[in-house]
């Protein structure tokens, strides 16, 4: 599994086999719940990186905290202004588990986002290549930030988890293993829902259960507000009682076995969110569902698809297949994805053009702080760009984590 293994951090619940100690191996084979980006999950492959002192600290108080800086360029040859979208961010996050040996912990994740220039990429694709989508969406110009920070206890050995307070739903709802805007996919059409759900704004106030109900299948189910601030994140419990306005998801899941859920998983994902009234957001609903099978230690291909009913999202129905694989060359990982996504009329009008997106990227590691991913994506027939009938995007990403 080597290198892949340590880049798919990933599934509703995340196996992260990556420490040696047969007391982290032991723990591994419970199910952590999150995606790639959840924090524990960027923790456990964090710990290659460590020193001797952290590594002490984690095992004998149960504290592990993380730094990492990444950074995206995204460029377009035929763009409305500005041909370039750059930007970073900063990230200080950790875990400290304060009840039982792993059982009940304080989960915390704090962010910089900054733009370098006039264009973030998070406002590259609409804002310039009129493309209905997302490239890099965490990566926009919002300054200081909490992401994450809530209690997260486990039960029944690991079998369930439950967790409260400020939320990212994205990283429990839709999961998946190739989905982290940090290691994998540019395009959020290849990420959660397949661009294709309404999502809540970020630092939602909220709780989530997951449960293995037996060796195969799982199920997780949740609820956060649906106005979430995360420069003022503690808003948000005030706005949880007072303004009723929630996004509600469950979502069933089957596995081969509990430590390959990271590898091999097919869900169904059914959300509904309430109408924003400020915001003037309509309420809606849809349905996700995702395959995707590691085959030969080797391969992981995938099919996601998605359909949304209003609510505010970027396409209504939206398919993406593809397959990441393993490379011999420098260790790296490809990842090779098409999508096909249908514009949400609800959001951006009725007789807009279908559109088609091909992406293919490839990460190396160099050493074990530093990662370089080149990207490149072929788009066919932006949506709100009728003057050009294809746009071609290379792109770069860096990563240092500390």
């Amino acid at each position: 599994m080597r290198i892949f293994t340590k880049l798919l951090i990933s599934g509703t619940f995340c196996i992260c086999p990556l420490l040696s100690a047969a007391q982290d191996a032991a723990q591994d084979s419970n199910p952590r719940f999150g995606g790639p980006d959840a924090v524990e999950s960027q923790l456990e492959e964090d710990r290659l990186t460590w020193n001797e002192r952290r590594n002490q600290w984690k095992d004998k108080y149960g504290f592990g905290v993380s730094f990492d800086y990444t950074s995206v360029i995204l460029t377009a040859n035929e763009t409305f202004s500005d041909s370039t979208g750059m930007g970073g961010i900063a990230r200080l996050y950790g875990a400290w588990d304060l009840v039982g040996e792993g059982a009940g912990a304080l989960v915390w994740k704090f962010e910089h986002r900054h733009a370098y220039g006039d264009t973030s990429p998070f406002d590259f694709s609409l804002g310039q290549m009129g493309y209905v989508g997302l490239q890099e969406p965490p990566f926009n110009d919002s300054d200081f930030r909490t992401q994450n920070l809530y209690w997260r206890q486990r039960f029944d050995g690991g079998r369930s988890t439950l967790i409260a307070g400020v939320l990212d739903v994205t990283d429990y709802v839709d999961a998946f293993a190739l989905a982290s805007p940090w290691l994998h996919f540019m395009n959020f059409a290849f990420s959660t829902g397949s661009a294709a759900i309404g999502l809540p704004n970020d630092a939602a106030v909220g709780v989530a259960y997951g449960t293995m109900l037996n060796d195969n299948i799982y199920v997780i189910g949740g609820i956060t507000d649906t106005n979430g601030d995360p420069s003022r994140p503690f808003e948000g419990f005030d706005n949880f009682f007072s303004d009723n306005e929630y996004f509600k998801s469950v979502e069933i899941g089957w596995t081969t076995s509990q430590d390959r859920i990271i590898f091999d998983n097919t869900h169904l994902t059914l959300w509904h969110k309430d109408r924003q009234d400020e915001l003037g957001v309509a309420s809606g609903w849809g349905v996700a569902f995702s395959y995707s099978r590691y085959l030969n230690e080797n391969y992981m291909p995938f099919i996601r698809g998605a359909y949304t009913d209003e609510g505010g999202s970027l396409l209504q129905k939206s398919l993406s297949v593809g397959m990441g694989r393993q490379m011999e060359a420098f260790s790296g990982l490809l990842g090779v994805g098409i999508n096909w996504g249908e514009p949400n009329e609800d959001t951006f009008g009725p007789g807009l053009s279908d559109q088609y997106a091909v992406e293919a990227f490839y990460r190396i590691p160099l050493g074990k702080r530093f990662a370089v991913t080149a990207d490149v994506q072929y788009i066919k027939d932006p949506a709100l760009n009728p003057d050009e009938s294809s746009l071609w995007m290379m792109n770069g990403r860096v990563r240092f984590a500390f």
